[in-house]
């Protein structure tokens, strides 16, 4: 049975949809308005293998910060909800991604509590129309909506474009690992029985 969930999250400042199927094979249809926000979502599609469709519209009249941090809530939403009691998962999940001179680490508990580490120094202001600064926004309100432990490290960087990615490709790597099924476990990986 695939694990699916869908959401829409509607404010006076934006009208983000996402639909998540975690066991996909990396499809995804995209469009937030930010290219470079569409880029790195679809880097960590494919690369976790899910399926994921995201539409947003929002105030990028004022600037790009509403919209992304809004989607990392919807994402953050749905990937909880398709995760449904977390019964047989591996629950730990953590990937070290090399890109050219960039070195990621990202890695993963979906304990049912929130927290973000979060180390990346980026050198410019904006990639593409997507501010730098947002990246960690992004992942802050993913951890949070999803109730998940999220480590994310740029171990040694360059250039900005690939630290980004790195990032996102990462955290699809590390989700995919957390979110996979372990066959000998039945129930919830955790001695407090439910996660």
């Amino acid at each position: 049975m695939e694990r699916t969930a869908s959401y829409r999250r509607t404010t006076k400042e934006t009208d983000i949809s996402v639909t998540i199927n975690l066991d996909g094979q990396g499809k995804s249809d995209i469009h937030t308005g930010i290219g470079f926000f569409d880029h790195m979502l679809d880097g960590f599609a494919r690369h976790g293998l899910f399926d994921l469709e995201v539409k947003a519209e929002g105030d990028l009249y004022v600037d790009c910060h509403h919209t992304i941090e809004d989607t990392g809530i919807v994402l953050g939403t749905v990937i909880r909800e398709a995760l449904g009691d977390k019964a047989g998962i591996k629950r730990y999940g953590s990937f070290l991604l090399p890109m050219d001179e960039t070195l990621a680490l990202c890695a993963i508990d979906l304990s049912g509590r929130p927290y973000l580490n979060y180390q990346a120094d980026f050198t410019c202001e904006k990639l593409g129309d997507m501010d730098t600064g947002m990246i960690k926004e992004f992942f802050y309100a993913v951890s949070y909506s999803a109730a998940m432990n999220l480590h994310l490290k740029i171990m040694d960087g360059g250039n900005n474009h690939h630290m980004a990615e790195a990032l996102f490709k990462a955290f699809g790597k590390a989700l995919d690992m957390a979110a996979a099924k372990e066959p000998r476990m039945k129930e919830a990986w955790t001695t407090k029985g439910t996660l």
